[in-house]
């Protein structure tokens, strides 16, 4: 038994061996390889620094050539594969959505073209009271004239028509603002007496639902049958034709003469508040956030460029290398470029969530490039430059090109068919060329830049002015000034027992002062306070996670299609977009049962129904029970022939054979009452609905165009980071076999997921809701956690002979200079994005900030306390270096004794 035993613990022992083995081939094979990819680029430096530049040049030519905008916004935003859109294929083929968009109702998802605009009164007097200088607004609008084709056109040529009798399209409100101004001229007050809210009767006889017409509604005291008595809004609506090429121009035009004539008006009338709304202005808007964030983006790139330069400038004029963070900055931007025209030159079009890939990509590539530069401080000064550019490629590019692995994969996951919204999959695939381009760019560009400045150290140059640094002798007996600017700062101090690199400003703020001080005894019970407090705010935040379907979230806040929402919202938000309740098979409705089904289902909706009025209306010819035959008979002959029911008559599909006539398709129209978040109301109602579909003898479906963006919005905006984050895991387990010490894995996953979720709980206390914008920053944050924890976890996990304390000091100054000149230079670079009046880029600050808040919190703070706590342990290494220290104070006391000495001689 025991030597079974013993050939297992034997052949696991060899098992673990044969692993350890595997691990430091496969890492002595990459440093070995980054080393004479170092040595090739050494060699060569011209040509990988030609060779970047000229692919940078054209494919710039490319990108400004080949420019273009993607204009449907619904192809961006809203999910590709929805079920709303079946729905919208199947109403379309039963009533077409375009000839019914006046009475399928929503706000921002209207299809087609339109101008839209709320008047709301300045001194908060009654609406109503402006009815005349409202028709004086409609009447402008009615003989507004744009010309197209040669040819002039007014809102009667090119307006959606009815098709009972082919007439303009235009809201009822009109209808009862002419009533009104009659009534005012006659001094009558019945019109305004009638007035109900929010379905009220006009002089024909029709019974319309104005409750998205008029808004901030005050009823008459004591009114049981909802008699208005002021209101604060009006909307009116323009529906135009959207079909054929040439009057799609024609209306473009139109619509923006529209919003002309809107501010035209306003400046003639100062008592009235005009928000004007179209079609196109909506993507102009989403696109004006380029516009206005133009100059605060060149003061970004400005501003990542000084502090780059700063961070990499030292005392000592030989070992100085501020152009190198200058260049280095440069080589991100030459590589963004490239990869914008790689995008564009494969027919991709720009959108405006495209504006965060430079910043995601400053992110990267100045860890990148500072890390590079922190590895060729970390090389022996007495070498060769070529060797030790060499030394550098093998200590750095291996960390770096498994973290350029992972952003590829988890924003490639992004840009698969898994992910469902258009926007965020061709911003991770831009993403992915951007991250490669960017790597052989530091590669080839930035590491020939190394080997000049390399080049011109070993030959003692001044790293700024470039020219030869004087003699001692020499300086000895010029200026203060002049020694201060050109003294190496090393030679001159007599003393080299310590590295020279190591009075770079940062390492030794590190190294002196901010090490000893985190360490200490009195601080570790703050920062564990610190991290309960950090995790208490987080997980209450993610408690609070909230969609942001609303499109408003990536709009300019400036705009008009922003001010109008806000409007809308605070006068029109009582009713919800209006729903239509499609019923596409045949069905008994002259049976009461399924009449009592219907009810059932619509009630407590505002409806506007056929079945409803005909029932009414059988009531008052006192006919209870019906045939098919007769319930047919009536409903085409007589009900539809009344001049108040007319309208019904677009609402049901007749199906004329031989034998019979059959109603093999109907509609009518809900309106829900709401109260504050409208979207989660309407999601959660879109699926209570469908639901009952499913299991109701009645088989209908219901739609709005709004549910086209709503539909299965949450699943598909939060499937890309779930599946970038599951990537990642899988990834790091799976390494587990490959990497020198498998507990550096483990640590990276326990600190991603700590950042991760920090992140997502402090951006939903910041009121950042979950849309495309904040879920690719997210994915975003996970790689830049693991791009800064990375390297400092396994330098602190492969630290042998050391106590734990040693260790995180040794790693904090080995890495820690490097991940601070990246986060300095990428906060400084996302503080101007504070300014730029748009809720996108305002979204992009508070998700990068939080990134990289949370990144520098954890290097800095919360993992040099913790791993003092946790494994892996250093007790060993402890037990070892106190053997040592006892031999040797034995070895010291045997020779400070000489009888001693004598004595173990002659022994």
């Amino acid at each position: 038994m025991s030597d079974e035993l013993y050939r297992k613990n034997q052949g696991w022992g060899i098992c673990k061996s044969c692993r350890r083995m595997l691990r430091q081939v496969v890492h002595s094979g990459l440093k070995g390889c980054f080393y004479w990819l170092g040595l090739f680029v050494s060699r060569h430096p011209v040509f990988f620094l030609t060779v970047p530049s000229i692919l940078s040049i054209l494919f710039g030519a490319t990108f400004l050539n080949k420019f273009q905008r993607e204009t449907d916004l619904e192809l961006l935003v809203a999910p590709k594969h929805s079920l709303a859109k079946i729905e919208r294929t199947l109403v379309n083929s039963l009533f077409s959505i375009n000839q019914s968009k006046n009475s399928l109702y929503s706000d921002l998802h209207t299809p087609g073209r339109y101008g839209r605009v709320v008047l709301t009164s300045l001194s908060g007097a009654d609406i109503l009271e402006r009815a005349d200088q409202i028709l004086q607004m409609h009447k402008a609008v009615l003989e507004m004239r744009v010309n197209g084709s040669g040819f002039s056109y007014s809102f009667s040529h090119i307006c959606m028509l009815r098709n009972s009798d082919k007439r303009c399209v235009l809201d009822d409100i009109i209808e009862v603002l002419e009533d009104l101004s009659q009534a005012a001229l006659s001094n009558n007050t019945a019109p305004r007496k009638s007035l109900r809210y929010p379905n009220t009767k006009l002089k024909d006889g029709r019974v319309t639902f104005i409750g998205h017409q008029l808004g901030g509604v005050i009823f008459i005291p004591n009114s049981r049958e909802h008699q208005v008595k002021s209101a604060s809004a009006v909307q009116i609506t323009y529906y135009l034709q959207s079909y054929g090429s040439a009057l799609q121009d024609v209306a473009e035009k139109w619509e923006a003469e529209f919003c002309q004539l809107m501010l035209k008006f306003q400046q003639e009338h100062s008592d009235l508040q005009l928000y004007p709304l179209t079609s196109s202005g909506l993507w102009k808007d989403f696109y004006k956030t380029n516009t206005v964030a133009r100059t605060e983006v060149v003061v970004s790139l400005v501003l990542v460029l000084i502090a780059a330069t700063l961070t990499s400038a030292m005392r000592d004029c030989l070992r100085s290398k501020p152009f190198l963070g200058l260049l280095g900055v440069i080589t991100i931007c030459l590589s963004t470029v490239t990869a914008a025209g790689i995008f564009i030159s494969t027919d991709g079009k720009y959108n405006s969530t495209l504006l965060g890939i430079p910043f995601f990509a400053m992110g990267h590539g100045t860890k990148g490039v500072f890390e590079l530069l922190a590895g060729w401080r970390r090389t022996k000064e007495d070498q060769p430059f070529k060797e030790r550019i060499a030394s550098a490629y093998s200590d750095v590019m291996v960390s770096y090109t498994m973290t350029s692995s992972l952003y590829i994969i988890t924003f490639g996951m992004g840009a698969s068919p898994f992910t469902n919204v258009e926007s965020v999959k061709i911003f991770c695939q831009n993403m992915c060329v951007t991250v490669l381009v960017n790597y052989f760019y530091i590669i080839s560009f930035y590491g020939s830049c190394l080997v000049f400045a390399g080049q011109l150290e070993q030959n003692r140059y001044h790293s700024i002015f470039c020219c030869r640094i004087p003699s001692p002798e020499y300086l000895a007996s010029r200026p203060v000034w002049f020694k201060t600017m050109m003294n190496d700062g090393f030679q001159q101090s007599g003393s080299h027992d310590c590295d020279p690199y190591q009075k770079h400003f940062i390492q030794h703020f590190l190294r002196e002062h901010y090490t000893e001080w985190i360490i200490n005894t009195y601080v570790k019970p703050f920062v564990v306070l610190l991290y309960l407090i950090y995790v208490s705010f987080s997980f209450m935040g993610c408690l609070q996670i909230s969609n942001g379907s609303n499109l408003i979230n990536l709009l300019a806040s400036d705009s008009q299609s922003v001010s109008f929402t806000i409007t809308q919202q605070k006068y029109f938000s009582n009713y919800s977009p209006v729903i239509g309740f499609y019923i596409y098979e045949p069905i008994e409705y002259w049976n009461l049962t399924i009449q009592e089904d219907l009810r059932i289902i619509s009630r407590g909706f505002i409806r506007i129904s056929w079945i409803e009025h005909y029932l009414q209306y059988l009531k008052k010819l006192n006919v209870t029970v019906l045939t098919k035959s007769e319930f047919i008979n009536i409903l085409a002959n007589s009900f539809l022939k009344q001049p108040e029911f007319q309208n019904y008559m677009d609402d049901i599909i007749f199906s004329k054979t031989s034998e019979e006539v059959d109603i093999i398709a109907s509609r009518v129209y809900m309106v829900a009452r709401t109260a504050e978040n409208i979207h989660d109301k309407m999601v959660d109602l879109l699926e209570t609905l469908r639901k009952h579909s499913l299991i109701s003898r009645i088989k209908y479906i219901v739609f709005n165009p709004t549910f086209v963006f709503m539909d299965r919005y949450s699943s598909s905006i939060t499937s890309p980071i779930l599946n970038s984050s599951v990537s990642v895991l899988i990834i790091l387990m799976l390494t587990v076999f490959l990497v020198i010490n498998a507990l550096g894995n483990v640590w990276v996953i326990l600190s991603v997921t700590s950042m991760e979720f920090g992140v997502v709980g402090l951006m939903t206390l910041w009121k950042v809701d979950m849309d495309s914008i904040s879920i690719l920053c997210l994915i975003y944050s996970l790689n830049y956690a693991i791009d800064h924890c990375a390297p400092l976890l396994f330098t602190f996990v492969l630290e042998k002979e050391r106590t734990r304390t040693e260790c995180i000091k040794n790693s904090l100054e080995w890495n820690g200079a490097a991940i601070l000149q990246s986060n300095i230079c990428f906060l400084l670079g996302l503080m101007p994005l504070v300014f730029v009046p748009s809720n996108l880029t305002l979204t992009l600050f508070k998700c990068l900030l939080l990134s990289a808040t949370c990144t520098l919190l954890h290097c800095f703070v919360i993992l040099p306390v913790f791993l003092t706590f946790f494994p892996p342990s250093k007790k060993r290494h402890k037990k070892k270096k106190r053997m040592e220290r006892k031999e040797e104070i034995e070895c010291v006391e045997i020779r400070d004794n000489a009888g001693m000495v004598d004595h173990v001689t002659t022994v």
